[in-house]
């Protein structure tokens, strides 16, 4: 099927860095992050996930950025600046069931939604997503069982 010029600039989720592309770059990555966070400390529903993480949230929004730069087909960032990771171990210390990554998931569409992402972008990245917030539950269940 042919394409036409009205298409050629959209971005194909998942497709090189067509995801990144689609939350605007580092800088929507970026301002995506500080989104989640603020939402997460300051929603009521959200806030136990919030008390999980340390006090200073700047290193933590860095990593964060850099490791979904990475995951969206940009450039992988989180292991120039902080060496290899697995999200699992990294974080397996916590107490993760599905109900915190419930409200993780919900806390970035909560985002999404706030920064006004549009719904083809959110139904792509929400399921993908959901995949290493599994693997997080899992790894967690596995330790603290």
């Amino acid at each position: 099927m042919p394409t036409t010029m009205t298409t050629t600039n959209i971005p194909v989720y998942g497709e090189g860095d067509g995801t990144l592309q689609a939350v605007g770059g580092l800088t929507g990555l970026q301002i995506l992050v500080e989104t989640f966070y603020r939402i997460m400390g300051n929603t009521p529903e959200f806030r136990p996930l919030f008390d999980m993480h340390p006090n200073n949230l700047e290193l933590t929004i860095d990593k964060l950025v850099s490791f979904l730069s990475g995951w969206m087909g940009g450039e992988k960032l989180f292991s120039k600046k902080y060496g290899p990771i697995s999200l699992p171990q990294a974080h397996a210390h916590l107490i993760v069931t599905d109900k915190e990554k419930a409200m993780w998931l919900n806390c970035m569409a909560a985002a999404l939604d706030e920064l006004g992402y549009p719904n083809d972008l959110k139904a792509y990245l929400l399921p993908k997503l959901e995949f290493p917030a599994e693997r997080i539950r899992q790894v967690s269940a596995a330790k603290h069982s």
